[in-house]
């Protein structure tokens, strides 16, 4: 205990509900003062001797980056939207008071005062809404912004602290892409996480340049790393990660010449920008460490100069670590580069001033060492184990701190310490003391001494029963997850099966009218059963898909239906669940048939996914497609089913007595052309108003029905069969099963009135063996549209019964008289050029009454062939 970490809690920040979001937030440290941005509109200002919270400034817009030169004692802030804005740590001349009450309105702050400072307008120094991020260097400020599908990095002198009003002066612009995919205008970011700037120089020109996050380089990292030209013209470097992963540079002095070209252009046909390496996931820190301790007595090299690193690591979210040095060979100087691997996603990283980096996840804080030769003996090059050799592996070691989004290393003079400053989700700030073991000496407890380390232990212990609290939910949530999963699999396995027999889970559909608020209407049931052995939990769906009228029949507008989901919730093994959709009533519009129905099981992966304290966009790149949106969860077919008119004629149910109008005259008034016309022209169309009477025959092989219909013929005439089995899906109709009828009335779902009528019957000239025996449906309906759902669906039910079955078992027809079937052919193409003739004259009201009336008789023996089905 007494060599472990020790945990100071400072304050408390607002914080929103669900806490914060990594990748905002900022912490920063000097003489004392702590500069606080939680990733809301706010940047606090903390009095770290006295425990006190001094200041807190508003702004307009979202706080992304913070910065701090200490050489100028200014602090910047990138606000989202508006720009960059300019606070003096000295005086607040262009910040006025106004009190607020609560911090950003969603908790109260915990030490914070009264008011609240808005920041003026004025102090926005850099006005642009495409701004991404910034850095500085001594009295320079260099931007990044993404635009026009580009990203365009821009280099302005800084106003001096007693200029009024402070406005930058644009010195030169650089355009160029990396790869990274644009937004959806081309002027915004495309990803949600922010690219990194950070300043790097050569040896012995960082004298009070430095402002927070810049490194100096020991030679010859420097010169190996970004070239000759850049370590003889001692030009800083602007180091960038971006977030498709790629990690570039691009020298000071370059953008500083673009000037002398054209300030408004790029400079030059090829930019100034060198790729150093590509992570492959977006980069969320860049640092540089001191690895190899050497002293003059102890090595041939000359020492490092205090605060040079010899190190530049980068580190991507979602856990890779590249760490660049200068090699060790002679002969052929290179940079060393390692790839390692940790456990992410990393919310946040820092870099102390010696050979160790600080990492944050969503459960902990992890120290990793890179200093060179400390792991020799496990090194993989044999003879290459010296000093100098970056460790092939690495081990990082937990400081127990949970929930970190925001992380900076400071340094007490004072006390000669180092601690680290943290900010969780929750908003709390927090200093942890980073004194290694070693450095630990047991000394004599007084009273005041003994109280401090109270106070420590129970802050410790405030933090474990934090991590612990946030642990056991996390393991809460993914035992859930885990059983929630393999309860699906279980049901996806017996489903998929079941594919070629019986599945263990049904959906049985079916068509019946009934009687709701006195008006009849047709419904379709669909009943869930569960035959299987697994439970159906919480998070189950059953999708109902109605495609309706030609969508059923066109694969191309397959997703044109209309989709029902019902929660299962609970289903048991043995249980049973039914669901019924109500599809129009007899009063209505023309219901759209044939109706095609689908059901299936479905279960949302994101419903899971999300609910966990890993966000879904934590856990998969932006661009991964395992949970797209059209792949989001788990779809199991269950059952499809067709609704046409058969199943939903009303039988036994007629019409009133009603006197059936004249066959002519109702053609007639189809056509839009009266009887006693003055010779004006009709309407072109027939409408859908059928002709009156309407008949429709299809004629079937007797011996090609007795051998189809085995389970419907049994003690009964074959025409009696043929129309139980037509019939043998129509709820109503289950009376017919037990009776020896051939005829039968009923009501379409819109009223109109059909009969169906079966006979047997003899075709004589088809077969020079003799006659062949025949089955004829007979279609009769005062409605063309209902007779042509009637007899679309006899049609269907024949295709798939009858000439299919048949076409599998190879059984061929008999012989035919082609010479007759050549004259029906000639006949039938005879009566389709009168008829189009008929129209004709029609349409012109050229003798309508004894045309309407030969085109009635034609159109009678077209819809009557003398053909069989064999």
């Amino acid at each position: 205990m007494a060599a472990g970490p020790r945990v100071d809690y400072l304050a408390g920040f607002c914080c929103p509900v669900g806490g914060l979001a990594a990748g905002r937030p900022r912490v920063l440290c000097h003489d004392g003062r702590i500069y606080l941005s939680n990733g809301s509109a706010f940047v606090y200002v903390y009095d770290q001797e006295g425990r006190l919270l001094q200041a807190v400034y508003r702004f307009p817009d979202q706080v992304w980056h913070v910065e701090l030169l200490p050489l100028h004692r200014q602090l910047y802030i990138l606000c989202a939207k508006t720009g960059i804005y300019c606070l003096s740590l000295d005086q607040q001349s262009r910040v006025t008071e106004a009190p607020t009450g609560d911090g950003d309105g969603d908790s109260k702050e915990a030490d914070g005062p009264a008011n609240v400072l808005p920041v003026d307008a004025d102090a926005c120094i850099f006005p642009d809404a495409d701004l991404c991020a910034f850095t500085l260097l001594s009295n320079f400020i260099i931007t990044l912004a993404q635009a026009q599908g580009k990203w365009w990095m821009e280099l302005h002198e800084l106003p001096a602290p007693s200029q009024e009003p402070p406005a930058c002066r644009h010195i030169s612009k650089v355009g160029f892409s990396t790869g990274a995919p644009a937004g959806g205008d081309g002027d915004a970011p495309a990803s949600r996480f922010l690219p990194v700037l950070c300043c790097a120089l050569a040896p012995g020109s960082g004298d009070g340049l430095w402002c927070s996050g810049g490194f100096i380089l020991a030679e010859p990292l420097f010169s190996l790393l970004f070239g000759v030209d850049a370590a003889m013209l001692d030009s800083p470097m602007i180091l960038g990660g971006f977030p498709d992963g790629q990690l570039c540079s691009v020298p000071l002095k370059a953008l500083s010449a673009a000037a002398d070209a054209d300030t408004n252009a790029t400079a030059g046909p090829d930019p100034p920008v060198k790729v150093l390496h590509h992570l492959e996931e977006p980069v969320v820190f860049i640092g540089a460490l001191r690895t190899e301790r050497r002293e003059a007595d102890e090595a041939d090299d000359p020492p490092l100069p205090p605060g040079d690193a010899d190190c530049v690591v980068a580190v991507g979210h979602y856990g890779k670590l590249v760490a660049i040095k200068a090699g060790r060979r002679e002969e052929a100087p290179a940079p060393e580069l390692r790839e390692y691997y940790l456990r992410g996603p990393v919310l946040c990283a820092a870099c102390s001033s010696g050979s160790r980096m600080y990492y944050s996840t969503h459960s902990d804080i992890s120290a990793v060492d890179l200093e060179c030769g400390s792991n020799a003996s496990d090194s993989e090059d044999g003879d290459d184990t010296a000093a100098g050799v970056l460790p092939p592996v690495l081990a990082p070691a937990s400081l127990s701190i949970c929930s970190v989004v925001a992380l900076s290393l400071s340094s007490r003079a004072a006390e000669g310490e180092s601690e680290l400053l943290a900010l969780s989700a929750k908003g709390r700030l927090m200093t942890c003391d980073l004194c290694s073991p070693e450095e630990v000496h047991p000394v004599r407890l007084t009273p005041d001494k003994a109280g401090q380390r109270i106070k420590e232990l129970l802050s410790g212990i405030g933090n474990v029963s934090e991590r612990v609290s946030f642990l056991k939910k996390a393991v809460d949530h993914k035992n859930r997850a885990l059983t929630c999963l393999n309860q699906v699999l279980d049901v996806s396995a017996a489903l998929l099966s079941g594919q070629d027999g019986a599945k263990p889970i049904t959906c049985t559909i079916t068509a019946a009218w009934s009687r709701l608020l006195l008006r009849d209407t047709l419904s379709v049931s669909c009943m869930l059963e569960n035959s299987s052995d697994h439970s159906l939990e919480q998070g189950w769906t059953l999708c109902v898909q109605l495609l309706a009228g030609t969508c059923a029949l066109d694969e191309a507008t397959a997703d044109t239906g209309t989709t029902y989901t019902f929660p299962v919730e609970q289903l048991p093994p043995g249980g049973q669940r039914e669901v019924t959709l109500p599809l129009g009533t007899a009063e209505d519009a023309k219901l759209e048939l044939p109706l095609t129905v689908s059901c299936a099981l479905f279960y949302s992966l994101r419903e899971i996914l999300d609910s966990g304290p890993d966000s879904l966009d934590d856990l998969f790149p932006d661009d991964s497609p395992l949970l797209s949106p059209d792949r989001e969860g788990i779809c199991l077919p269950l059952s499809e089913c067709t609704i046409d008119m058969l199943q939903c004629l009303r039988v036994g149910e007629a019409a009133g007595p009603a006197s059936a109008p004249d066959p002519v005259e109702a053609f007639l008034e189809t056509a839009g052309v009266q009887a006693e016309s003055n010779g004006t022209s009709g309407s072109n169309g027939l409408g859908d108003e059928c002709l009156v009477p309407s008949a429709a025959s299809i004629k079937v092989s007797s011996e090609l029905l007795k051998s189809a219909l085995k389970d419907f013929s049994a003690g009964a005439a074959l025409s009696c069969a043929t129309l139980r089995w037509l019939l043998a899906e129509n709820t109503a109709a289950e009376a017919l099963s037990s009776q020896d009828v051939a005829e039968v009335r009923g009501l379409a779902p819109d009223g109109g009135e059909v009969q169906l009528l079966i006979r047997e019957v003899a075709m004589n000239d088809l077969c020079p063996a003799g006659p062949i025996q025949a089955v004829e449906i007979l279609i009769q309906s005062s409605s063309l549209a209902d007779l042509c759902g009637v007899h679309h669906a006899v049609i269907g039910r024949i295709q798939q019964a009858l000439v299919l079955e048949q076409a599998a078992q190879g059984s061929g027809p008999p012989d035919l008289r082609m010479q007759y079937l050549r004259q029906i052919q000639a006949n039938h193409e005879t009566l389709l050029k009168e008829a189009q003739a008929l129209r004709d004259r029609l349409c012109l009201g050229d003798e309508a009454s004894a045309t309407a009336e030969k085109l009635l008789s034609i159109y009678q023996q077209l819809r009557n062939p003398s053909l069989v089905l064999l």
